[in-house]
């Protein structure tokens, strides 16, 4: 995503050659407009930190313009923090840590300790009934009836291809998501009660399971917590013309999991012919597959 390169941290401006050039960003001439933006963007994050004053100007032009700048740079910083997370080795990745890096990537404004919080309470109220429950089924419909029934999560099947259905930040927000979002709720707040469930990838859809030494069950996420059997999975398959692999219904790695939910947002801005956004996750796809 980035497209600017700073200019040497010795091509400074002084506060009243910076607040000059920032007053132009109100200029009615768009092409003046267009020059200051580029001059201010070649400072990179610095450039932030001086506009960041002016997004609550009384001037509505200067306020609006300083809040694209700001957000164009925050923008930046996000992707390039994610960017490196996706070049770390192995398959065993802090999913959570991803998937709210990869939100930032399009929202780099929000709190990601405030969102963890959120997540913590859940599993928090949710912490006592789990434990009391007799039976791994008695768990899940527990875990279901709250996320579901409570708080009100469930598949976005009007607006499917919304890309705000990925970033885990807007799932949250609006309780609407894809099946693999969803179930990254739903794995988030499961891991904090220690239970064992992991991702299942299957073609065309995305599901949780539950596995014990006693007890296996998956959890349709995207259908408002359904539970279903290894048969239904199979019938899946079959419905849709996929021939049964053994990795169908392996648990899928951290990384995998990050990659799908990154190929999903590539496939949705390449449809939607959005270049910049489409090469953005070429590269995200370039790092987490290697």
């Amino acid at each position: 995503m980035s497209t600017t390169a700073p200019v040497p941290s010795d091509a400074t401006l002084s506060e009243r050659q910076r607040e000059a050039l920032i007053s132009l960003l109100a200029d009615e001439d768009p092409a003046v407009y267009q020059t200051v933006r580029a001059k201010l963007l070649a400072f990179g994050p610095v450039a932030g930190d001086w506009l960041r004053p002016h997004t609550l100007s009384g001037d509505p032009a200067l306020r609006r313009r300083a809040l694209e700048i700001v957000h164009h740079l925050s923008r930046e910083e996000a992707d390039e923090r994610f960017f490196r997370f996706c070049h770390r080795r192995g398959d065993d990745l802090d999913f959570e840590e991803g998937a709210w890096l990869l939100a930032q990537t399009q929202y780099p404004e929000f709190n990601i300790e405030a969102y963890r919080a959120l997540i913590d309470s859940y599993a928090a109220e949710l912490r006592e009934h789990v434990h009391a429950a007799s039976h791994p089924e008695a768990t899940l419909l527990t875990i279901n009836q709250y996320l579901f029934q409570r708080l009100g999560f469930m598949g976005n099947a009007r607006n499917y291809y919304d890309p705000d259905n990925s970033y885990l930040n807007r799932v949250v927000d609006h309780r609407l998501g894809n099946p693999i979002s969803l179930c990254a709720v739903y794995l988030m707040v499961t891991r904090r009660l220690g239970l064992p469930i992991t991702g299942i990838g299957l073609p065309g859809h995305f599901l949780c399971r539950y596995q014990s030494s006693t007890y296996e069950m998956y959890i349709d996420c995207f259908h408002l917590g359904r539970l279903l059997t290894k048969t239904d999975c199979i019938r899946h398959l079959v419905q849709n013309q996929c021939s049964l692999q053994d990795g169908h219904l392996t648990p899928m790695t951290p990384r995998q999991m990050l990659l799908r939910m990154c190929r999903n947002l590539h496939q949705i801005y390449l449809h939607h012919e959005l270049s910049e956004e489409t090469a953005r996750f070429a590269r995200y796809l370039t790092a987490l597959g290697k």
